[in-house]
């Protein structure tokens, strides 16, 4: 039993990467939320502001594209996506949640991302990994979150991801 009294929540496994050898900047959220792992696509969620909010930053129609043009966009732009956490237990979708979260291999990202100078993070909880970033001497930025829970307008929000972004 988990310590709320219901079941223990399931070990959950995160997504791949979108990332390529042209990334120059990366963007880490936390973990997928519930819709995105069902659906197997990052910020599956349609209330999720983050395809809008790269849209405008590209000034391109990103959230009416399909996922895979998506991703393909991402990569043009030199942006990659990936999540701070490979596998959690989580009930919900809320980043307080999380439990028993372990941390992706990021040590990777020298020889798969050989061009990254700088990773955003989507948030305050991917957040608490700049420290480690910064000690590998990449830029680091927190992004407000892109999450409908996070109720910055959408207009200040844009504003610091562009900001960030550029």
């Amino acid at each position: 039993m988990s310590a709320g009294g219901g079941p223990p929540a399931e070990r959950l496994h995160g997504l791949p990467p979108i990332l390529d050898a042209g990334v120059r900047i990366l963007i880490l959220g936390s973990f997928p939320s519930p819709a995105s792992l069902a659906a197997q696509r990052y910020y599956g969620h349609r209330q999720n502001q983050f395809w809008r909010l790269l849209g405008a930053v590209f000034d391109e129609p990103l959230a009416e594209l399909d996922y895979p043009a998506r991703q393909h966009c991402l990569l043009r732009h030199g942006f990659g996506v990936w999540d701070v956490y490979r596998h959690c237990q989580r009930q919900g979708a809320l980043d307080a949640a999380i439990r028993s979260p372990e941390v992706n291999d990021f040590s990777r990202l020298s020889m798969e991302a050989p061009q990254l100078q700088r990773v955003c993070f989507n948030g305050q909880t991917a957040g608490k990994l700049a420290a480690w970033f910064q000690a590998r001497g990449y830029e680091t930025r927190l992004l407000p979150s892109s999450s409908p829970a996070y109720t910055l307008a959408f207009a200040s929000k844009l504003e610091r991801w562009r900001a960030a972004l550029q």
